[in-house]
């Protein structure tokens, strides 16, 4: 462990690293959101307090200068991030928040709620453009890819009914294009990985299964499935370069997961093993 920062008295929820700079951003069940600079020390340098219950989502406009925060509380917030003050506030009946981010160069930030629903907000105005069809089962988490055409989002479920991602046109706000049906429990995350030059556009999810999958995002064939046995639940991804990630699990930290083309079958390292499909997928860390 490099560093380590104290803050929150209650489980965090969410951490955000906003690209190009040294600032990371923790929601947190204590009901606020914390921000840190890695050069100055362990000590939070702006804190924002407002919301009535856990904080689930939190976003960072692409020109670093505000910051949307989402609740189970109803409430999406709009903050200036310089002085920590709240511009803007909308609260919605049943729009219990899961998830928040923002569409790369846009004024748009997408949401995703336990009713079941996708908002698109507009944060000039701070008002919902648009509502995607209520899919079954509540959305658990969603991603922007970095072109800002498309939205990815995910499903809780149990014994394969829900537990889907779905991968949605923004252009066609409410466009469901396919989606991704494979895991057996909850999927908890759901990401774009980052495309190499002539590679194939891919979408990875993790799962209360204890299973990664990368899938083809246009034709929604599965590439490849990791089996983290004994890990737990999978409850988050992120891609660090276009053939690796790191996921968090309930029961053995973090892991650091490869992804390379080759043989039918991939033998995991440590917790990893049982990967199947067109690529080897495998732990090459764990923390």
């Amino acid at each position: 462990m490099c560093q380590s920062f104290q803050g929150h008295n209650r489980e965090v929820t969410k951490v955000l690293c906003y690209p190009g700079s040294t600032w990371i951003f923790s929601a947190s069940r204590d009901k606020t959101v914390l921000m840190w600079d890695l050069n100055q020390g362990d000590e939070p340098i702006q804190e924002f307090c407002g919301h009535e219950l856990v904080v689930n989502g939190v976003a960072v406009s692409p020109d670093g200068r505000k910051l949307c925060t989402g609740s189970r509380d109803n409430w999406m917030c709009l903050w200036d991030i310089e002085s920590a003050k709240c511009e803007h506030r909308h609260n919605i009946s049943r729009n219990l928040v899961t998830h928040v981010c923002w569409v790369p160069g846009s004024f748009s930030v997408v949401q995703t709620s336990e009713d079941k629903t996708i908002r698109v907000w507009d944060s000039r105005a701070w008002q919902v453009t648009n509502t995607f069809p209520a899919k079954q089962y509540i959305q658990t988490h969603c991603d922007v890819s970095p072109n800002g055409n498309y939205l990815v989002s995910s499903s809780n479920g149990f014994g394969g009914q829900g537990c889907e991602a779905t991968l949605w046109d923004l252009r066609q706000p409410g466009c469901k294009v396919v989606e991704y049906r494979g895991h057996i429990q909850t999927t908890a995350c759901c990401m774009f990985m980052p495309t190499s030059p002539g590679g194939t556009a891919r979408v990875a999810t993790s799962s209360h299964d204890g299973a990664i999958k990368i899938w083809d995002q246009t034709t929604a064939a599965c590439l490849g499935t990791l089996s983290l046995d004994g890990a737990g639940p999978l409850v988050s991804l992120v891609p660090t370069d276009s053939s690796s990630l790191l996921c968090a699990s309930f029961n053995s930290g973090l892991h650091y997961i490869q992804i390379d083309q080759g043989s039918n079958q991939a033998q995991g390292s440590g917790a990893g093993s049982g990967g199947t499909g067109g690529l080897d997928i495998k732990v090459v860390a764990r923390f």
